[in-house]
């Protein structure tokens, strides 16, 4: 094997995640317990997208956080046991959402709660469109219409690009940070210098353009003074949506 190769096993090997969990732990816990949907939408299934085309002029941080701020909300999930915050963030305005599969890993049906920013009230999920523990990512939809949504990227940012990370950081509803892609560490990860940290998993990525580029994931090595944070590139839901 390849020594950059095995260099690359071990860093995906130290992966933190950035789901923030909380409550009593069960122990013995053998069973796993995920968000389950029917089989029928657990294919690859198209689900059309509104998209605009890159803007000619860049926004900063200011303009893209007053415009999606309401497009990320906070996700909390339970397994009976324990409770579990992440974040999310919808792609159309018919509540079609993404976030990390992590954050609703061997949670309980019916136990999770979208909540808006700036708003006191819940929804739930309406339907599974796609899950991938790989990639680490879960396309649903939401029990809600008329939502602020965020365009999906047509590219890939490169090394050096400024981005803006929109998420819920130990509950600290809608947090912004800002940074760079740091570099590419496989065809659809990327680390970022933004700022994240638990309860960012989940959160959106965006360019100067106020595209999604990516998925806040997690840390590369949790306690590290380093910022070595990451996050899935957007391209990972793509095959499962009709973009335009």
């Amino acid at each position: 094997m390849k020594a950059s190769k095995l260099l690359f096993i071990i860093g995906i090997l130290s992966l933190t995640g950035c789901a923030h969990k909380s409550g009593h732990k069960r122990e013995n816990f053998i069973q796993e317990r995920s968000v389950v949907s029917h089989p029928s939408t657990m294919t690859n299934t198209n689900i059309e997208v509104s998209r605009n085309r890159r803007n000619v002029e860049k926004m900063d941080g200011a303009e893209v956080f007053s415009r999606y701020n309401t497009a990320v909300f906070m996700v909390y999930t339970s397994d009976g046991y324990n409770m579990y915050q992440g974040s999310g963030f919808f792609i159309n305005n018919s509540g079609l959402a993404v976030s990390n599969y992590h954050v609703f890993k061997n949670t309980s049906i019916g136990e999770e709660g979208i909540k808006l920013a700036g708003s006191k009230e819940t929804y739930k999920v309406s339907e599974i469109i796609k899950r991938n523990e790989q990639e680490d990512f879960i396309l649903f939809k939401v029990n809600i219409a008329n939502t602020n949504y965020i365009p999906i990227a047509g590219r890939k940012p490169n090394v050096g690009e400024k981005v803006f990370a929109i998420g819920s950081p130990r509950g600290l509803e809608n947090t912004f940070s800002s940074g760079e892609i740091s570099q590419w560490r496989d065809r659809n990860l990327m680390q970022i210098s933004a700022l994240i940290d638990h309860g960012s998993s989940g959160g959106a990525l965006i360019n100067e353009y106020g595209e999604v580029v990516g998925i806040t994931s997690g840390t590369f090595y949790d306690g590290s003074q380093a910022n070595l944070n990451y996050a899935w590139s957007i391209d990972v839901i793509k095959p499962y949506i009709n973009m335009r």
